[in-house]
């Protein structure tokens, strides 16, 4: 008896049946520009033979104009075809299916020659595109169907035609950036003319055993975007021209709420998809923010959907569903909706990873064999750099020793997991409870380790983190200055008139903390909603509710400093960093930058400006917070080096740099796979 029924119930699509209800979304991960397709096919190969019923590539261009940037892949040519049977091949010897993806960026596509129903420009592109003429549209029309049927040919099941997320097809239904006044604009009669001609010309190229996937926006979350009338009126359509299965698409994006980000709480519009449930006679699929088989169980026994799309989690754990189907969900590495690694790395054209799961994408390159001889392996830290480190070593057969002077594992994920939005993070800690436990590591916690205690090991990893950095001012003893670990993990008393030293990364969070006072939007899905402004598109067109974003009033009055003149945040992550600028504006903190900390004294923060330390201003506060960076802790490691005892150092020991734990983890993963 299975713990998730519906979740692994399978689904006849009448011509072929998929094992189970999960399918792998969609992600660019870059693995395609790499022209390696072996390694391309064992990305997907890994999560066929983990589980997943049926996966969508990432998205493959029909013709130049339309990819999403230059040198991205595409499906034109008989040599796309030998390259891509690779993959379909591997993937079905590992037992899975897969579909490839359809993705026509219109004027999405970062290059000087995209094209769009009319042109009207992009907010996040700085290519003006061309509007499209009648030959023009025909040609789209014939690449995307020849694209599927090149798909075919390669081996796929089937193709997923990308009509979403406010891409070409997108483009095309709505007012917004349609304003033509042909047969292809107009009347909503027109302007869907031309997803359901798309749909219908693949399914005459490819004929009825072939899957095709349409991506429909159930809520632009844009101005001017469809109603739900619309959409719905478009997926009956879809469906009589031919769609298998209807896949859930969320926001444009460039729509200025967030969808995917771990504040986003977990499954949260499956409720829009919920609205087409029973209209359509195909199957329909939710998505966003679904991590766990007991979120994706749950979608589906409330009627949500007929199937779910989970998209990262793939990424932190191939293995999601075998683990979920042998009983063992506990240990599936949980997706945290990060985007360090996933998301920034695509729009900062990397290649794509995981910040919890650094094999993402690396599974012929970052490959962890059995050890053909065991070492005696001491690792002291268990913050996120110890733990992988210690993990790695355990599961590759050595003898590992994991100490922390804390009385609990986690280190500064201890604090993460305390602010508002970032609930994941206890996911995260009880995932690597769990792990350590079963790798049959020694784990001496509450422990002060001493260089003469680590003589006898085989290999010494220190992995001891941070210490919060001095800034030197003048009165910052007084006792109305605290840390940021006063704050997170010693919870003390803070004013209600705050003043935030730093703000990078953790004085963000502690800002946020501090705003919330216990109470997270992100546990609360209806006050998430109105923070955010999203509304039920049966009642407001696109979603979005017309009086705009209602958050809740901030529990207390923050002001956030930085030395450097420049935006607020400018070095957060490159797909979130909008978010928390957003929602510290929201809740009304005073950003202020370019200062010069003079003195702190019982009337709060005296600061002064530029070089000249002009303008001096007093930030009254009840409370200074200390979040001025970090610097190594690596005193353990320097006795050593006294010691003449070599030492392996990682994570913020080695670099201290915004408490990262993406490359403390890549870090230690990859130090362990080499003893």
């Amino acid at each position: 008896m299975t713990a998730y029924p519906n979740l692994l119930r399978p689904l006849d699509l009448g011509f072929t049946e998929l094992k189970n209800r999960v399918l792998m979304g969609s992600m660019h991960t870059g693995l395609e520009e790499t022209g390696d397709w072996n390694r391309v096919a064992e990305f997907y190969a890994a999560r066929a033979r983990g589980g997943v019923a049926l996966m969508v590539t990432g998205g493959i261009g029909p013709n130049l104009e339309g990819s999403v940037l230059p040198g991205a892949a595409m499906m034109t040519s008989a040599k796309d075809v030998a390259n891509h049977s690779t993959v379909t091949q591997r993937v079905h010897e590992a037992g899975g299916k897969i579909a490839m993806q359809i993705l026509h960026a219109g004027r999405y596509a970062y290059g000087p020659k995209c094209v769009a129903p009319s042109p009207v420009k992009s907010p996040i592109s700085p290519f003006p595109p061309q509007e499209l003429d009648e030959e023009g549209i025909e040609k789209q029309i014939a690449d995307i169907v020849n694209a599927a049927r090149l798909a075919q040919e390669a081996g796929y099941d089937g193709v997923e035609i990308m009509g979403s997320e406010g891409y070409f097809l997108n483009q095309f239904l709505v007012t917004h950036t349609n304003k033509r006044t042909d047969r292809w604009g107009g009347s909503y009669e027109n302007r869907m003319r031309l997803p359901i001609e798309v749909v219908r010309r693949t399914r005459e190229a490819t004929g009825r055993e072939f899957i095709i996937i349409y991506r429909l926006s159930m809520i632009d979350l844009v101005p001017n975007g469809s109603t739900h009338e619309e959409v719905v009126e478009l997926a009956q359509e879809i469906e009589k021209a031919g769609a298998t299965i209807l896949n859930t698409g969320i926001g444009w994006h460039e729509a200025r709420i967030p969808t995917i980000a771990t504040s986003v709480p977990r499954a949260a519009f499956a409720w829009v998809t919920k609205k087409l449930m029973g209209k359509v006679g195909i199957p329909v699929i939710t998505s966003n923010r679904i991590n766990t088989p007991e979120v994706a169980e749950e979608v589906l026994s409330d009627g949500c959907a007929d199937m779910i799309s989970m998209a990262r989690p793939m990424l932190a754990d191939a293995d999601f569903v075998a683990k979920a189907e042998s009983g063992n969900a506990a240990r599936i590495a949980p997706c945290i909706a990060c985007n360090q690694a996933c998301l920034d790395h695509t729009f900062s054209g990397k290649l794509t990873s995981c910040l919890v799961n650094p094999r993402a994408c690396h599974e012929t390159e970052l490959v962890i064999e059995p050890t053909p001889v065991a070492k005696r392996v001491a690792v002291v830290g268990a913050g996120p750099g110890g733990l992988a480190t210690a993990l790695t070593a355990a599961q590759r057969g050595h003898d590992v020793t994991l100490f922390d002077k804390a009385g609990e594992i986690g280190g500064q994920l201890n604090m993460a997991k305390q602010v508002p939005g970032k609930e994941e993070f206890w996911g995260l800690v009880a995932w690597y409870r769990t792990m350590v436990a079963d790798a049959g590591i020694t784990l001496e916690l509450g422990r002060e380790v001493a260089a003469d205690d680590l003589t006898g090991f085989d290999e010494v990893v220190i992995a001891t983190g941070v210490s919060p950095r001095d800034p030197g001012i003048p009165g910052q003893d007084g006792p109305n200055v605290l840390s940021y670990i006063d704050v997170l993990r010693h919870k003390k008393p803070v004013g209600k008139r705050v003043a935030v030293i730093g703000a990078g990364g953790i004085g963000f969070d502690v800002s946020e903390f501090l705003l919330e006072e216990g109470h997270s939007p992100t546990t609360d899905l209806p006050a998430w909603m109105k923070e955010w402004g999203v509304a039920d598109p049966a009642e407001h067109r696109a979603g979005l509710a017309p009086e705009g974003p209602q958050p809740e009033p901030p529990q207390r009055e923050v002001t956030l400093l930085q030395r450097k003149a420049e935006r607020h945040g400018k070095r957060l992550g490159k797909t979130t960093g909008w978010i928390h600028r957003a929602t510290l504006k929201m809740k009304d903190v005073n950003f202020v930058g370019g200062v010069n900390y003079e003195k702190i004294d019982d009337q709060g923060l005296h600061v002064s400006f530029g070089e000249a330390r002009e303008n001096p201003t007093l930030i009254a506060a009840d409370t200074i917070v200390l979040c001025a960076g970090q610097v190594p802790e690596r005193s353990l490691a320097d006795a050593l080096a006294e010691r003449g005892i070599t030492a392996h150092v990682v994570g913020g020991a080695d670099v201290a740099a915004e408490l990262d734990a993406k490359r403390a983890i890549n870090q230690g993963t990859r130090l362990a796979a080499t003893f």
